[in-house]
């Protein structure tokens, strides 16, 4: 957890520290473990990234086989990864969502285990030990607000589950949980949109394009859940365009020494925008999500900058 050093009540919840460089490291070292404890030997995965690198790395360890279908544009970082790890990787010309077709139609002929989103229990059990942290780096009490950069949203359902364990746990007081920030590309923002027109579901978002890969996901398979906590805990969900986060990515980077990934640079300009309109004061205490290390995704982000290697 990396205190702000100019907001001293902002908290950024570094997820980059993990083995493969992302969040997706909690969901599939467990679902991996369990893999290997059922005795099961072909998984697959469709990927907006970083969950490939995650499953591959863990599959590598536990001697089992995983299958990969990502979008063919994904962070370079990622497709490396997956194959130094020794994963079958297919490079798609679409969508996560046209990777988890493909996922679905041949897993039964294939004899693959889909570990989708959702689609298995222990990702969410596994993601949900950042509810545990947070609390716990927090001295055992909520902070006013969590943002949460929504693709997939598992980690929002995870935490939400885990604030109800530690409320029937006793450890931290119940009816206080924190406001939950969904935070979204402009580019591909069902769950905003949604939220705003007051939907219980999302409609799937046509033309879905952002640098922030992991929140290219134009219609999440728990999209219902995560609209029902975002209104149960009094929370909102927001978009902002790529030049927006790659605007807070760059002042993050020269003024915190916080090298965000793009999905966690738009919950920077979700609390911009939040203390501007008064929805938070600069007292509350929030916890903003980097759900992975920006150097993942380097050449995404050399792009959107303009950047190019010297000759």
């Amino acid at each position: 957890m990396l205190r702000s050093r100019r907001y001293p009540n902002v908290f950024v919840k570094e997820e980059g520290a993990n083995p493969t460089g992302s969040f997706k490291a909690r969901g599939l070292a467990l679902a991996v473990t369990m893999a290997k404890h059922y005795g099961l030997r072909k998984l697959a995965v469709p990927s907006a990234g970083n969950a490939a690198g995650a499953l591959a790395a863990y599959a590598a360890a536990a001697g089992i086989e995983a299958n990969i279908f990502m979008p063919k544009d994904v962070p370079n970082a990622n497709y490396v990864e997956a194959v130094l790890y020794g994963a079958n990787v297919t490079l798609v010309d679409g969508l996560i969502s046209d990777c988890g077709r493909i996922v679905a139609e041949r897993k039964e002929k294939e004899g693959w285990f889909d570990l989708s989103t959702l689609k298995e229990p222990f990702r969410v059990e596994g993601k949900k030990t950042m509810g545990y942290e947070l609390v716990e780096q927090l001295g055992w009490e909520y902070p006013e607000a969590v943002f949460y950069p929504t693709g997939g949203g598992v980690g929002l359902i995870g935490m939400w589950k885990a604030f109800a364990e530690l409320e029937e746990l006793g450890w931290v007081k119940p009816g206080e949980r924190p406001r939950m920030v969904a935070v979204q590309s402009s580019g591909c923002a069902p769950i905003a949109r949604a939220f705003e027109q007051k939907e219980k579901v999302s409609q799937m978002w046509q033309n879905a394009s952002t640098f922030a890969a992991g929140l290219r996901v134009p219609k999440p398979y728990g999209d219902y859940i995560m609209l029902e906590i975002l209104q149960e805990s009094g929370g909102i969900a927001l978009s902002f365009s790529d030049e927006q986060i790659l605007g807070s990515l760059k002042d993050w980077a020269r003024n915190e020494g916080i090298f965000l990934s793009p999905e966690g640079a738009a919950t920077t300009a979700a609390y911009d925008h939040l203390i501007s309109t008064g929805y938070l004061k600069p007292e509350d205490r929030v916890v903003l999500f980097n759900t992975g290390s920006g150097l993942k995704y380097s050449d995404v982000i050399a792009s959107e900058m303009k950047l190019h290697r010297p000759v």
